[in-house]
């Protein structure tokens, strides 16, 4: 089973990223995958999104987004959103291009007010290109920043169910 995680903070190895890999292990541990994690960090390829023809780095990192079982989806909140990094990295897949991944979104942010964003705005957009987001998304803030292990593992937690239930009807479907 493939667990991708991608990150559309424009930072290099951002907290975003650490959290983002963190909260994919805890449910990689939880779910019984022993696989390693895969992650794209959009800081890397901001260069070359908005080429006519994607370079082959980009486009690798789109197929390894839409072959993911189980895509974790992070931003930091950029105005009250998810950024615009994120936004033309995604756009890039075509309609329909994540219609075998169960996604799990997460917001990185600084203040409880942007809470919502991560079900009224990422969610949204993972469902439009055909995931199934089986859980509610995780609205991190910064402030949980020194308890970051405690708050993932008791999401992971309720999270886990959640994705396995989803992995179960997927494959059925497949039969």
């Amino acid at each position: 089973m493939s667990i991708v995680v991608l990150v559309g903070n424009p930072r290099p190895q951002s907290r975003t990223f650490q959290i983002a890999l963190k909260a994919a292990a805890a449910i990689a541990e939880r779910i019984g995958d022993g696989d390693p994690l895969d992650a794209v960090d959009l800081s890397a390829l901001a260069p070359d999104l908005l080429s006519v023809v994607p370079p082959q780095e980009v486009q690798e990192a789109l197929d390894r987004v839409a072959g993911a079982d189980i895509l974790l989806v992070a931003s930091p909140t950029y105005k009250g959103t998810y950024t615009g990094l994120l936004k033309v990295f995604l756009d890039r897949l075509p309609g329909g291009a994540l219609e075998s991944t169960i996604a799990v979104p997460l917001l990185v942010m600084g203040h409880p007010k942007h809470s919502l964003a991560v079900e009224v705005h990422l969610r949204p957009l993972l469902v439009e290109l055909g995931a199934v987001v089986p859980t509610p998304g995780l609205a991190f803030l910064e402030s949980q920043l020194p308890d970051a292990d405690e708050v993932l593992g008791a999401w992971a937690g309720t999270v886990a169910p959640q994705v396995v239930a989803a992995e179960l009807a997927r494959d059925a479907a497949r039969i």
